[in-house]
């Protein structure tokens, strides 16, 4: 995948080829110091069902699209796509708005985390 289609804050940190690709964001501050580690945003590209554990996962015609900010807290939607490149395009659409701060992952907390979501808030120049 193209990594210079990224917005600057997000990485390829996977790419399988014709496989799955995953996108990080701002890994340089996940690091213990500044963020927790296991926080840090991904997006997942795959092809076959996503929210199956790996050893479970049937591949499809399809490809999804899956935004995790926890390993357990993940935006709602996983739109599905026809073709690989229609859905790296939508992820690279996707690390655009949440580095602009346009996407409400606030929302996507059960309980919130008050604290470490008001500095995300602050790397992604979001207003809370």
């Amino acid at each position: 995948m193209p990594e210079e289609a990224l917005p600057e804050s997000w990485i390829v940190w996977n790419d399988e080829p014709d496989g799955r690709c995953i996108l990080a964001y701002r890994p340089d501050v996940f690091d213990t110091q500044q963020f927790p580690p296991e926080c840090l945003p991904t997006i997942y590209l795959t092809q076959g069902t996503p929210n199956r554990p790996p050893q479970e996962h049937r591949t499809t015609d399809s490809w999804y699209l899956k935004f995790y900010l926890e390993p357990n807290v993940t935006l709602s939607e996983t739109p599905r796509f026809p073709t690989r490149d229609e859905a790296f395009d939508a992820a690279v659409e996707l690390a655009a708005k949440f580095a602009r701060g346009e996407v409400d992952y606030r929302a996507c907390y059960q309980v919130p985390r008050e604290a470490y979501l008001d500095r995300l808030d602050e790397l992604t120049g979001r207003e809370a």
